[in-house]
């Protein structure tokens, strides 16, 4: 495994009860860069982000067989802490689900969760991850404020601030702007451009639009199997498989 990638799918099989919803799966996640999911609705490329922190762990007879390395470390190993690995792989959902709390308490609540009382520590990483997430200039006034009066787009934001507070190595962004309007969407979609400075970035879309302009590689997921991973531009440009091509220039999915 080369040096850079910061988490791996090796052989990895996953199955909802008997369906097996992901097959054979071998997959390098570049440090630092945006890894984009895409395939038609169904593909697997949601089930294949959420063992990236052990969240279909929640789901009644699911089972993985096969490895996922973070740093190395195979993430489904009996001595690993979930608690701690999903607060290295923060996750981000489709919906933004902002909790009925304020503003800065929803920031916070991962970190008081944690353990944290140390309240001016608490203050610093609230508008620490507020401003990574380009939130802060616009909520200054209204942290004390209910989260739920935000605009959408707002909320998303503040979903990845939340996700930021506890100092994430990876994030994982299930279609973060499906739920937005274009305005909000651009500026998602600036904010994830920035924190790959600092973070490893999965995110799944249905947009190849969007998988174009945000992510440096890109893997096409079609009927629970990998079908191929590249360069953004040498996917979009000149993929190796006819499968790929023919799901980019829309001739099905």
């Amino acid at each position: 495994m080369p040096d850079t990638s910061k988490m791996a799918a090796k052989g990895l099989d996953f199955y909802y009860g008997r369906f097996k919803a992901l097959q054979e799966i071998n997959l390098d996640i570049p440090q630092n860069q945006v890894t984009a999911l895409i395939g038609p609705s169904g593909c697997g490329k949601s089930t294949f982000l959420r063992c990236l922190n052990r969240m279909n762990d929640l789901i009644p007879g699911a089972r993985v067989e096969g490895q996922v390395l973070l740093d190395g470390q195979d993430i489904y190993a009996p001595s690993l802490d979930v608690v701690e690995l999903r607060r290295r792989v923060g996750m981000v959902f489709q919906k933004p689900n902002p909790f009925p709390k304020s503003v800065f308490e929803n920031v916070a609540y991962g970190l008081r969760v944690g353990g944290v009382r140390d309240n001016a520590y608490i203050s610093v990483q609230v508008e620490k991850s507020l401003r990574r997430a380009a939130l802060f200039d616009e909520v200054r006034d209204r942290l004390h404020d209910s989260a739920l009066g935000l605009s959408g787009g707002q909320q998303q934001r503040l979903c990845i601030a939340r996700a930021l507070a506890v100092e994430p190595e990876v994030l994982l962004m299930d279609e973060p702007a499906s739920a937005l309007d274009p305005i909000a969407t651009q500026k998602i979609e600036e904010l994830i451009h920035e924190l790959k400075t600092g973070f490893t970035i999965i995110i799944v879309t249905h947009s190849m639009q969007q998988a174009a302009r945000v992510s440096d590689r890109t893997a096409f997921f079609y009927m629970g199997k990998l079908v191929e991973d590249d360069a953004t531009e040498t996917i979009f440009t000149r993929p190796a498989q006819k499968q790929t091509e023919d799901y980019i220039t829309g001739r099905f999915g």
